[in-house]
């Protein structure tokens, strides 16, 4: 079956016809990687496929993160055993997806994802474009993906249905409900520095592509000619932006050309998808750089365009130290193991679209309830045309900016009741950050920190004594109506 230093491939692509045929075999005592650094779990996985007769293969970013010195996230294994034959193998398995059965192996809270070898142009596991929501065991991340109103339109499909291959007008792969086997399953994978195979059964590594270079050069390139790989899915363009930012690889000249005339075939993805990818970018402790690689790439505008159209118009204003300062402390958060939510992620990246709105009412309206929430609501709907946001995320997220009038000029023992409410520290830490970008005043944000940190009984004091004595905003009007004091606009610079 397998020869020494190569191993004979099936027929690739068309797209990938250019590339070599023979898999490099690289043998312990020539990389890096140590069981030690596996997870333990993982382990299990592969050895028991080895007893039950099957290959058993580390693959994907675990392989090139443990050559990069990082510990993997999560560890994934590809086999040649189908997916009902890894679920006798293991009690503690569940088979997820209807359009192409993954299993997941559970231990405890930690799970090994298995995939069957597929063929060339399969997508990869967890990039099928539309989850199914009845489908046994679903991420949870798609679960979340389809709580909003309506449901995606089934894309124009094209394709032989006898290989259950289908493409939508584009090029784009809608679905490939195909099994294949290791020298097949390569080609459909997307970057080199991605399409790496640990053997356990001799501990060695399985390098069709040229990926063990790249990542010691730190470079990343796409399998195939990259114009129509980005066609077939355009979300690698996605995922080329984050692997940049998270790992401080240089794209390949090949890979990044066709980035700024194929961006616009983002539109053509299901925002369920875009959604994923989104969190992916911004919740992975490396929000700040993703979010200039996309800039950069020219992927913002297609992304979330208001977002974009906001940020060039008023380059260096408030709003746009308010995102940065935002994703800053939320890379830190990532970094410490605290949690993060989409709800404050799409409050930081939708502030200038938000104020936009705001601004553009009478100035007398500004610090409504009625004008912040109708503004939330346009923002929203204005990046909900390319990304889905679940209901749950946005309401989140309307409730923040709620909050900020409340926040700005507590009312007596109204005050403890908003200290009371579920979205009381994402509206305060919102506050911080208005206070860091000069959009809201120090001593407001001071007072709710000491209010937090005293006893109940300092606390009625103090609301006492702010009832009715907010400090007057520098340059502000020296009474709003009833004789209270006006908070600033939210997106006032």
């Amino acid at each position: 079956m397998l020869k020494p230093k190569e191993l004979k491939l099936n027929s690739p692509p068309a797209s990938l016809q250019a590339l070599a045929t023979t898999a490099r075999i690289i043998p312990r005592s020539e990389h890096t990687i140590s069981r030690s650094g596996i997870s333990p779990n993982a382990l299990r996985v592969l050895y028991r496929l080895r007893e039950g007769g099957f290959q058993g293969f580390l693959v994907g970013g675990c392989v090139r993160d443990l050559l990069l010195g990082i510990e993997p996230k999560d560890f994934d294994v590809a086999t040649d055993a189908l997916p009902e034959q890894v679920r006798k193998l293991f009690r503690n398995c569940r088979l997820i997806g209807r359009r192409f059965r993954l299993a997941h192996v559970f231990f405890g809270r930690d799970i090994i994802e298995v995939a069957t070898f597929r063929a060339a142009t399969a997508p990869a596991p967890g990039e099928e474009p539309l989850p199914d929501p009845d489908a046994e065991g679903e991420d949870e991340s798609q679960i979340e993906a389809q709580d909003a109103e309506g449901e995606e339109p089934e894309p124009e499909v094209f394709g032989d249905a006898d290989t259950d291959r289908l493409f939508d007008k584009t090029g784009r792969i809608i679905y490939d409900n195909v099994y294949g086997t290791v020298d097949e399953d390569v080609w459909r994978r997307d970057f080199t520095a991605n399409a790496l195979y640990y053997n356990i059964a001799d501990f060695s590594l399985w390098d069709y592509v040229g990926g063990f270079e790249d990542i010691a050069a730190r470079r990343l390139k796409l399998i195939g000619d990259p114009a129509t790989r980005y066609r077939e899915d355009p979300v690698r363009m996605l995922r080329a932006a984050r692997f940049e930012a998270k790992l401080g690889f240089e794209l390949d000249p090949g890979t990044s050309e066709p980035l700024a005339r194929l961006r616009g075939r983002l539109a053509d993805v299901p925002p369920a998808r875009l959604f994923d990818e989104t969190l992916k970018l911004f919740l992975n402790g490396g929000g700040v750089r993703s979010f200039e690689v996309l800039r950069e790439r020219g992927l913002l505008a297609a992304l979330l365009p208001s977002v974009d159209a906001y940020l060039e118009s008023n380059r260096g204003a408030a709003a746009e130290k308010l995102l940065m300062r935002g994703l800053a402390n939320t890379d830190l958060r990532v970094r410490d193991g605290k949690a993060v939510t989409p709800s404050f992620l799409f409050a930081l990246l939708l502030y200038g679209p938000i104020a936009r709105v705001i601004e553009a009412a009478p100035p007398e309206r500004w610090h409504d309830v009625a004008t912040i929430l109708d503004a939330c609501d346009r923002a929203v709907r204005e990046a909900q045309e390319h990304i889905l946001i679940p209901r749950r995320f946005s309401l989140g997220l309307r409730e923040m900016f709620a909050l900020q009038p409340r926040l700005e000029h507590p009312r007596g023992r109204r005050a403890l009741r908003v200290l009371e409410h579920p979205r009381f520290r994402a509206a305060y830490d919102l506050l911080l950050l208005r206070v860091q970008a000069g959009l809201a005043l120090q001593e407001r944000a001071d007072w709710w920190t000491r209010l937090q940190g005293v006893s109940p009984e300092e606390r009625e004091t103090m609301t006492a004594a702010a009832d009715g004595q907010t400090p007057r905003p520098p340059g502000g009007p020296r009474r709003a109506a009833r004789g209270r004091r006006r908070p600033r606009n939210i997106g006032s610079a």
